[in-house]
């Protein structure tokens, strides 16, 4: 937009770093700070035909990012990827570790070979045999030759790489341990021959089979999950997402309220020079200019309006979320988007639009808006409590439960009764679920 409209100019860094929504609504104006109000009067001064440096329209159109991009005003494209800094790959790893073996030219060519055809995990997918087929005959590699270079390629550098499957994974770390660590020998055995009743928590068939005592069941299963199940994704390209929050929520004289974030706002302005062009002359040719112009002056209040709206959407929010503020998910209330789109006198689509992608940061975390609206679920009082809060609670009975007998969902079902909150023990189970907590047989310990 900026090349192809010579009226629009990314403004110079602005002393004063807080968004006014001027005159647009009083609502969003008593959400800024206390010491704002004489740079808010000054700029409902300003009058419509204002083509200074810092205004356009009623509105003042310095918006200062610090970087002074301008971002998409589609809510699709609006993402904020930003790719950490690349680390070497597992084949690029393994590689390097190899050109520093002692091996001869052919065991060496054979082992990059194994290293070509690991997974992203680490792993050798593809069966020997089948590997051995596939390659031309000229190469002169055997069955043999390869089962000897995948020993090789399992005692380079990360233990449990070049394995075939997850027990092998496993007991390659294992046996990579030093041979008095306690019970290393145990969770060799039970990853190689019992790795499916380890998964299955089936601890008394286990002792039985393997007549070991419940401490050393214990040393040994604290070996065998510290382990890495896929040692290659630790060699990946590491890409973290970013988000810039649209949004700061802070408590100011025992008040929550919400304020714009101008670091995640477009930093825009009409261009001074092409506007004062336009004043001065009156021939035809300036009908482009006039309309590029008329462009500037929409997309500035388009924007405008559009921010003042994101900030109306959230105070509404901190307003009737003020428990989650204080006391965190628990404290989190029933609240849809109609509920919101009433109150600001606005369609639900464009409610909708407004909490999408849109972030807002708080003293607990950064949030997307959509997590403040849930479900409601009555309570025996007759009142309604959130899904959320009820998520809150199942982990709460979880982290506390005793390990030897965790809660069923039925259990949990039972005290949430008790608490007044009725739900149905599948509700229980979907949201445990939702919160990725194992089931209680798995959850169970020794």
């Amino acid at each position: 937009m900026l090349e192809e409209n010579p009226m629009l100019e990314v403004a110079e860094e602005s002393a004063n770093g807080i968004y006014s929504p001027g005159t647009s609504s009083s609502e969003s104006r008593s959400t800024t700070a206390a010491n704002e109000p004489e740079q808010a009067a000054h700029d409902d001064d300003r009058g419509a035909d204002d083509f200074g440096p810092d205004t356009f329209g009623n509105e003042p159109a310095d918006w200062n990012t610090g970087g002074g991009a301008m971002r998409s005003t589609d809510d699709e494209d609006e993402t904020y990827p930003e790719q950490a800094a690349e680390q070497a790959s597992l084949r690029a790893h393994l590689h390097s570790q190899l050109s520093t073996n002692s091996l001869d030219g052919k065991d060496r060519k054979v082992v990059g070979l194994l290293i070509d055809a690991l997974d992203e995990n680490g792993y050798l997918a593809q069966d020997l045999e089948e590997l051995a087929a596939l390659l031309p005959p000229e190469l002169e590699i055997t069955l043999d030759d390869l089962e000897t270079a995948l020993v090789q390629l399992q005692h380079l550098d990360q233990p449990g790489l070049g394995a075939r499957n997850l027990a092998e994974c496993l007991a390659l770390q294992l046996k990579a341990m030093p041979e008095d660590t306690p019970q290393r020998d145990l969770a060799i055995r039970l990853v190689c021959h019992h790795l499916d009743l380890v998964a299955a928590h089936d601890f008394s068939k286990i002792k039985k089979l393997l007549r070991c005592s419940d401490d050393e069941l214990r040393a040994a299963q604290l070996l065998i999950t510290a382990l890495n199940p896929k040692p290659g994704t630790e060699f990946g390209q590491s890409v973290a997402d970013y988000v810039m929050p649209d949004v700061v929520v802070e408590k100011y004289k025992n008040k929550w309220r919400a304020r714009l974030n101008v670091e995640a706002m477009p930093k825009l302005r009409v261009n001074q020079i092409y506007a004062s062009i336009l004043q001065q002359r009156t021939d035809k040719n300036t009908s482009q200019l006039a309309t590029q112009l008329q462009e500037a002056k929409w997309l500035i209040k388009n924007l405008q309006q559009r921010f003042d709206t994101i900030l109306r959407v959230a105070q509404a929010i901190v307003e009737r979320q003020v428990n989650f503020f204080e006391h965190g998910e628990i404290g989190m209330r029933p609240l849809v988007l109609r509920e919101i789109a009433e109150e600001l006198e606005l369609h639900e689509s464009t409610i909708s639009r407004s909490t999408t992608q849109k972030f807002m940061l708080t003293p607990r975390g950064i949030y997307e808006f959509k997590h403040f609206f849930c479900s409601s679920l009555s309570t025996e009082a007759g009142g309604t409590c959130s899904s959320t809060a009820i998520r809150e609670l199942i982990k709460q009975l979880v982290s506390a439960e005793d390990g030897h007998k965790p809660l069923t969902d039925s259990r949990m079902a039972e005290i949430l009764a008790q608490q007044g909150i009725v739900v149905a023990r599948r509700t229980v189970a979907k949201y445990r679920d939702a919160l990725r907590i194992l089931p209680v047989n798995l959850r169970k310990s020794l």
